[in-house]
């Protein structure tokens, strides 16, 4: 199982069942003697994390740390998930596509976080455990918790956010088409459910930064494209104050109601400027997303709320509307 657990102080844990406060002292002391944290010590905490039934509190950080340490920063470049360790992550907590425990999950998340880059499959991965648990009912985010299925409460919606922000996504800019796929099948699962407000905000810019930025205009961060502030300052969608500033400017508008006044940094407001003519460009919807969209949004049925905020968005940032939208874009004002 791995060198560490060869070690006696090791074996004796999983004997006992149980990891106290002074093992992770112990434990720490292991596994970072040398700086290096290999994949043989990696495995072997994770067979504690499944063997060990009572665990001390300082346990899942410690876990957590280590294991996104052996991950993340011992290959080169540091910060670049390979695929072979992507895929070592998703095989170890996996089971049956679904991860396993509440600290396999915030591994999971936090190794998007910690890193630079990753393979693209790894954050799609991670959003899809929200959508099991969402959607379905299952997965670790039902373990002692009050989430109801077929709902997105405000902790979910803050975990879709942690996921989407994270540097470790696909380019670190746009929302990638799987990413995309996953939010649609979520928003379309629960789309009659009384979800939190903050799940139409999230769903809404999401979208409209794969949509609309697709085409090679260069897009904030996602953390800056994300960032939660109250767009939906009414009822009606498409009356909010943050969406009067989408619509009034494009997709410069779009970019520009993405930031609050006071966090406007002065390399992205040179860069953006100088870009003006590929933003022009990213505003039109080509013939693929134009019918990506049909295929998520059926035109024969009522439209969901935040649906027709996106499609109200599309309708008045995108000079050139492809032919296959019309009927969708008919059904707003």
């Amino acid at each position: 199982m791995g060198e560490l657990i060869m070690s006696a102080p090791v074996a004796g844990l999983t004997s006992k069942n149980r990891i106290a406060a002074e093992d992770v002292v112990m434990l720490r002391r292991e596994v970072f003697a040398d700086g290096v944290v290999t994949r043989g010590e990696a495995e072997a905490l994770f067979a504690l994390d499944q063997t060990a039934r009572d665990k001390c509190d300082e346990w899942a950080p410690f876990f957590v740390k280590a294991v996104t340490d052996y991950i993340v920063h011992q290959e080169k470049p540091a910060g670049y998930i390979s695929q072979d360790n992507a895929d070592w992550l998703v095989r170890t907590i996996s089971r049956d596509g679904m991860v396993d425990s509440r600290t396999e999950l915030e591994l999971l998340v936090h190794v998007l976080e910690e890193a630079k880059s990753s393979p693209s499959r790894l954050c799609v991965y991670a959003l899809e455990q929200v959508a099991h648990a969402v959607i379905d009912g299952k997965g670790p985010l039902m373990l002692g918790g009050a989430l109801v299925p077929g709902l997105i409460a405000r902790a979910e919606v803050e975990l879709l956010r942690r996921i989407l922000h994270a540097h470790g996504g696909e380019a670190n800019i746009a929302i990638s088409r799987g990413e995309a796929e996953v939010l649609f099948k979520i928003n379309e699962r629960t789309a009659h459910a009384k979800n939190d407000p903050a799940w139409n905000e999230l769903f809404v810019k999401a979208i409209a930064n794969f949509v609309m930025c697709s085409a090679g205009y260069e897009a904030p961060t996602r953390e800056v494209a994300l960032r939660q502030e109250n767009f939906l300052d009414h009822a009606e969608p498409e009356v909010g104050g943050f969406f009067r500033r989408m619509v009034s400017g494009g997709l410069a508008g779009i970019v520009e109601a993405y930031r609050s006044p006071g966090d406007i940094e002065a390399e992205w407001e040179a860069r953006n400027r100088a870009a003006e003519a590929l933003a022009r460009r990213a505003e039109t919807i080509d013939a693929g997303e134009a019918g990506w969209l049909v295929e998520h949004i059926a035109v024969n049925r009522p439209l969901h709320e935040n649906e027709r905020a996106l499609l109200t968005l599309i309708k008045h940032a995108s000079p050139e509307i492809h032919p296959a939208l019309k009927p969708l874009l008919d059904k707003v004002a």
